[in-house]
């Protein structure tokens, strides 16, 4: 508020609406996986049958290591971004993911790096 040079109650207020709209995501997306002891990320295709998507994609939920998924479109039906410890542990992550009836196939990638981190202030200074 005093940044702003605003009221601390006006703050609140549009905080508060913020809130209440769903605008707020959880955060525990600012938690690094790699003081964890999750040092590498991957990237999984997931290629399914489309009948059991919504299965599926409880199923996958279930897998702790799994971060998030995406539904696409085109020739790839989910991107799962999970972490792991090393190879083995993405070999048995990605056999979990294809012992789920209804997936078909999965390829996956690993992550070299993050290039952009998750941000808004862009997208957020473009609203004024």
């Amino acid at each position: 508020a005093d940044r702003l040079g605003l009221s601390r109650n006006t703050v609140q207020a549009r905080m508060s609406r913020l809130e209440q709209s769903g605008a707020f995501r959880s955060f525990e997306r600012s938690i690094d996986p790699v003081p964890l002891g999750y040092p590498l990320e991957a990237f999984v295709h997931v290629h399914v049958r489309q009948k059991l998507l919504g299965e599926v994609v409880s199923r996958i939920a279930e897998i702790p290591e799994v971060l998030q998924a995406h539904g696409l479109s085109g020739p790839i039906d989910l991107l799962v971004r999970v972490v792991c410890r090393d190879a083995d542990d993405l070999f048995r992550i990605d056999g979990a993911i294809l012992a789920i009836d209804g997936v078909e196939r999965t390829e996956t990638s690993l992550a070299m790096g993050e290039l952009i981190p998750s941000r808004l202030a862009p997208l957020l200074d473009l609203r004024g």
